[in-house]
């Protein structure tokens, strides 16, 4: 494969997993992404300086999918000051005690910055799905038993979030979903690499290997959230993640290319005033 094309990745409608790739191998994609962040480092100090949008993406996968890396590598070049990454554990006391979509809102990137949820919103209608007695720890008035926890119940969900990125999109937030889409081989492989080696045994957890157990159930509940979401103003991308130097390629080549499409993303002008009084203000320091 010579290069990315955006819509071979992007998700118009909808998608089938057990149809589609997780490993797609980029020839040097090590050496095209050191290229391509140093592009995307650039980029941000130039949306930095318009100030008009901000930047979220949000990336999704089973567990060993590689979104750490991932984060590591493809926004190595940027300026500390202008990416944050949220990583989105179990909800706190203090985040149950407010809707569940509270504390994505309130890591939403500021116009000039990029926000990098590493586990996102959509952990409230995978994980939650899969373990639906957990939305009880929400204690939402409309829910009194996992029985309350209908297909109704998801409906309404999916249309909210809809609304949250549809929302965020109208009001200057640029919208980037990857599906990091690994196969159960793989992520077996990986696992066991943990209990290899022992610089790697602390990221490891029983709790993983129960999670892998319903990898079916967790597919099911990843197509249709995808699906349900994947809209013309916050697109999926299905990313082959077996490969974790193409993953980054392609998720660094997507945000990339797809930001280069605003061309109203520039610095902005100097004032007239200190324009025109450029040559003054540099004798002034040469003189000093």
């Amino acid at each position: 494969m010579k290069s990315v094309n955006i819509n071979d990745f992007k998700i118009p409608a909808s998608i089938s997993l057990k149809d589609s790739k997780t490993k797609v191998v980029i020839k040097n994609a090590d050496k095209e992404l050191e290229d391509i962040r140093k592009k995307l480092g650039e980029l941000q100090d130039t949306m930095y300086a318009h100030g008009k949008y901000g930047v979220l993406v949000c990336l999704q996968g089973m567990d060993t999918a590689g979104k750490d890396s991932l984060i590591r590598e493809v926004f190595k070049d940027f300026n500390a000051r202008g990416v944050v990454v949220h990583s989105f554990k179990v909800p706190t006391e203090l985040e149950l005690r407010h809707d569940y979509l509270w504390r994505h809102y309130i890591a939403l990137p500021e116009r000039g910055k990029f926000s990098i949820f590493n586990r996102t919103h959509y952990e409230n209608v995978l994980v939650t799905r899969v373990h639906p007695e957990y939305i009880l720890g929400e204690n939402l008035p409309t829910v009194n038993s996992v029985e309350d926890v209908n297909d109704a119940f998801w409906d309404k969900r999916f249309e909210e979030i809809n609304n949250f990125e549809k929302h965020i999109v109208d009001n200057g937030t640029i919208i980037f979903k990857f599906f990091l889409n690994l196969s159960k081989d793989e992520q077996r492989d990986r696992l066991l690499r943990r209990l290899d080696k022992q610089e790697k045994n602390w990221k490891f957890s029983p709790g993983d290997l129960k999670e892998r157990k319903l990898w079916d159930t967790y597919q099911g509940c990843y197509e249709d959230a995808i699906n349900r979401t994947s809209t013309p103003y916050a697109p999926w991308y299905n990313i082959p993640a077996d490969d974790k130097d193409s993953a980054r390629y392609m998720v660094a080549k997507i945000i990339y290319d797809t930001l280069k499409e605003y061309k109203d993303i520039q610095e902005p002008d100097l004032d007239d005033a200190i324009k025109d009084n450029l040559k003054m203000y540099e004798e002034q320091l040469k003189n000093e």
